[in-house]
């Protein structure tokens, strides 16, 4: 992962806590009832909800953990998608009984708590980690340009689709968002410096195997 995407992080992580601390406030309210104007009844947008259930999450993960365990031998790499998409989903959940922001159109004794946005946080995470394994495995940076755009442009749309029919706030989903990017690149980061320190024991090994000879 390049580094320029490691100060994102960090941002993302402090625009966590901006909105963690600004929701409940006036200019925060207003703002989640515009784009719940702009956005909510729009047919297309609401039906891009079924890319952050539950269910395709747990199916894209699956498939994502035999592939890596199968075709790569790469176990490392099945705990990176534990780490990501597993605890994080855990996280979302403890999060959301934490702050118990109700979510639209609930009454507060019953109910469902909405922030940060399972669908926005765990959505990002199950697809920049699909698109992380996937982009190791294309030759082109054009194609793994592609690859990542699209991983985007779904977050986004999943995202946006919660505000779209009334299931979350915009400052539910921004706070997912951005929850979600920075322990993203956090599991990114430790599965990067674990992938250098295994090479560099093994150029080690092979070097000292070379000099036995």
């Amino acid at each position: 992962m390049k580094r320029v995407f490691y100060p994102l992080a960090i941002a993302t992580l402090l625009g966590f806590f901006g909105i963690l601390y600004y929701y409940q406030q006036e200019p925060a309210r207003e703002l989640d009832e515009r784009a719940a104007s702009l956005f909510g009844g729009i047919g297309w947008l609401q039906s891009m909800s079924f890319i952050g259930e539950q269910w395709l999450i747990f199916v894209v993960s699956f498939l994502l953990l035999v592939f890596l365990w199968a075709f790569r031998h790469n176990y490392r790499g099945m705990f990176f998608v534990f780490l990501a998409v597993g605890a994080g989903n855990a996280l979302n959940h403890l999060l959301q009984q934490w702050f118990a922001r109700p979510m639209p159109g609930f009454p507060e004794e019953v109910a469902s708590y909405g922030f940060p946005s399972n669908h926005a946080m765990v959505g990002l995470l199950y697809l920049f980690t699909l698109a992380y394994f996937l982009g190791e495995r294309v030759g082109t940076k054009s194609l793994r340009l592609v690859i990542w755009l699209s991983a985007i442009l779904l977050t986004v749309l999943t995202a946006l689709s919660q505000v779209a029919n009334g299931s979350h706030y915009l400052s539910d989903v921004l706070a997912g968002l951005f929850l979600g990017y920075t322990i993203f690149v956090l599991v990114a980061i430790w599965y990067e410096m674990r992938e250098r320190q295994f090479r560099k024991r093994q150029y080690m090994r092979s070097t000292e195997q070379e000099d036995a000879y």
